[in-house]
C-alpha cells in the first residue's frame, strides 16, 4: 500500500467506529494513534521531498528561459550580420528550448496541485492524531477508574472486610461494657448519700407538720376563748 492510499485511509477513517468494533480500546486507540504518528513522518519526508523537486525545477525552468532569450539574442544578431540561415538555425534551438519549458512549467503546476493536496490532507491528519491522542487520554482515565472501583467493590465484597467491621462491633460492645463498669462502681457513696438526703427530707417534713399541729392547737384555744 502506497504512502498517500494509507494516508486517504487514516483520514477517512471513523475513530469512534473503530474503538465501538474494538474489544480493547485502548490497545486499539494505541495502534492507531503509532499507525497516524508514522505515517505523517512519511508524509512529511515525502512532502519535503516534493518541495526539493520543485525547486530543482524551478532553477532548470530559469535556465531554459535565460538559454531560450540566449538563442533569441544570437538569432538577432545572425540577421544583424545577414545570416539568415544562422538566424534560422537560433530560432530553431530557441523553439525546442520553449517547448521543454511548457514541458517545465506543467511539472512545476503539477507539484503545486501536489503540495496543496498534502497540506490540507496533513492538517486533516494532525487533526485526526490529536483526537485520538485526546481520546486516549480519556480512555486511560476511565480505564483506570473503572480498575480502581472494581478493585474497591472487591475489597467490600472480600471476607476480611466484614471481619474487620466484625471486629470493630465487637470492641465496641466491650467498651460499652467497661464504660458501663466505671458508671456502676460508685453505687454504695451514692446509695449512703441518698440515705442522708431522705434523713434530711424526713426532718423537714416533721418540723413542717409540727408547725402546722402547733398552728392548729392555737388557733382552736383562740376560738373558745372568742366564745366565752
Amino acid at each position: 500500500m502506497s504512502i498517500f492510499s494509507r494516508l486517504s485511509d487514516i483520514i477517512n477513517s471513523n475513530i469512534s467506529a473503530l474503538l465501538d468494533k474494538a474489544e480493547n480500546p485502548e490497545k486499539m486507540v494505541r495502534m492507531v494513534i503509532q499507525e497516524m504518528e508514522e505515517t505523517l513522518v512519511e508524509v512529511r519526508s515525502g512532502t519535503a521531498k516534493v518541495i526539493a523537486e520543485k525547486k530543482t525545477l524551478t532553477r532548470r525552468l530559469d535556465q531554459l528561459r535565460k538559454q531560450a532569450a540566449d538563442w533569441e539574442a544570437k538569432a538577432e544578431l545572425a540577421l544583424a550580420k545577414d545570416r539568415e540561415d544562422l538566424a534560422k538555425a537560433a530560432l530553431m534551438e530557441k523553439s525546442n528550448i520553449n517547448a521543454s519549458v511548457e514541458v517545465t512549467e506543467k511539472d512545476l503546476v503539477k507539484l503545486d496541485e501536489t503540495l496543496d493536496k498534502l497540506s490540507v490532507e496533513i492538517e486533516q491528519l494532525q487533526a485526526k492524531l490529536n483526537d485520538a491522542r485526546a481520546r486516549q487520554k480519556t480512555i486511560l482515565m476511565r480505564t483506570k477508574a473503572t480498575t480502581s472501583r472494581l478493585h474497591v467493590n472487591r475489597q467490600l465484597a472480600s471476607y476480611s472486610i466484614d471481619n474487620a467491621m466484625d471486629k470493630f462491633e465487637y470492641y465496641e460492645k466491650k467498651i460499652d461494657q467497661m464504660e458501663g463498669q466505671m458508671d456502676s462502681s460508685p453505687v454504695e457513696q451514692r446509695g449512703l448519700q441518698n440515705e442522708f438526703n431522705e434523713l434530711e427530707k424526713q426532718e423537714s417534713i416533721d418540723k413542717e407538720l409540727a408547725e402546722m399541729k402547733s398552728k392548729i392547737v392555737q388557733s382552736s384555744k383562740a376560738k373558745k376563748e372568742e366564745d366565752r
